[in-house]
């Protein structure tokens, strides 16, 4: 890995544990979440970042890729996970929160223990890890501390942690969170380490369309003359990263819809759902990026 490309992904680490630590003081039960999105991403600009994805605030059952839009009336409630992405000359530190916002504190065990397993993984890595070491030190985890207290926390297990690349998010590897057999070597490599745990079945399925697109295909083969600007805008300027509605609009497009759905029906972008809980039970989630760089082993984003 080169020198400036370890330096950026230090700074955009260093960058996004300062938003983190904003959006801690600031959030609060019954906020609009776009108030809290918009605070957020004014304050990766102010501190000399890009957002490398919009970020996500998904409540309760949902477990990612929500984001509001302008006009959303969605209020900060019960469990909330905040994901937040930063990048630094396209380089990443992806990083991620729970919040309990209810009166009884109902969630608290279940994010001290997302928490728990999240540094526990981290603490046992080294120069000689491989992928699968992070998925069993989380799995046995949850599983001894569901026997010691007689609890029922469940991993979610079609989500994961993942590899991380130049204005990539989800690069290459699948770094899962339950047990298995994965021998590829972590060093030398940027991931993120990314565990959600829930009282459900402990999976997630497809909801409702998201307001979160990515870019599939830079061709510029848009039809309609709109689309073809409103795709030069995004090749610029979120080239393979995510992005969201209200980004473009700040930027001053309209017909925000009909253009973005022109361009998802022509294959060119693409829209992520909304991922919910199957059983519909409350999820939590936690995140950090790590490096390893020969014998060091660098946590970005704590």
């Amino acid at each position: 890995m080169e020198k400036q490309e370890i330096e950026s992904y230090k700074k955009a680490g260093n960058i996004a544990k300062e938003v983190v630590a904003f959006a801690k003081s600031f959030i609060k039960p019954r906020m609009l979440l776009i108030d809290i999105a918009n605070k957020i991403d004014a304050n990766i600009e102010e501190l000399g970042g890009e957002a490398a994805f919009p970020v996500n605030l998904s409540l309760n059952e949902i477990a990612a890729h929500y984001t509001p839009s302008n006009g959303d009336e969605t209020l900060a409630e019960g469990l909330l996970k905040v994901d937040i992405g930063v990048a630094i000359d396209g380089y990443i530190a992806d990083v991620a929160f729970s919040l309990d916002l209810t009166e009884d504190k109902r969630y608290e065990e279940m994010i001290k223990l997302n928490e728990k397993v999240l540094e526990n993984a981290i603490a046992g890595l080294s120069s000689n890890s491989l992928e699968k070491d992070i998925g069993n030190s989380i799995h046995d985890e949850v599983e001894h501390y569901n026997k010691k207290n007689e609890t029922n926390f469940a991993i979610i297990q079609n989500l994961s942690g993942h590899s991380l690349d130049k204005d990539a998010v989800h690069a290459g590897l699948t770094i899962s969170n339950y047990k298995n057999s994965k021998t590829a070597p972590l060093k030398e490599t940027a991931f993120a380490v990314e565990p959600f745990l829930t009282t459900g079945l402990g999976h997630v399925t497809e909801g409702k369309a998201s307001d979160i697109f990515v870019l599939l295909t830079d061709e510029i083969n848009a039809r309609d003359r709109d689309a073809r600007e409103l795709l030069n805008f995004i090749i610029e300027n979120y080239k393979t990263r995510p992005f969201c509605k209200r980004w473009l609009e700040k930027s001053g497009f309209k017909k925000i819809n009909f253009l973005l759905k022109t361009l998802e029906n022509q294959g060119i972008l693409h829209n992520y759902p909304v991922l919910v809980e199957k059983s519909k039970k409350p999820v939590s989630q936690t995140e950090h990026t790590i490096l390893i760089l020969g014998k060091d082993v660098i946590v970005t984003t704590r």
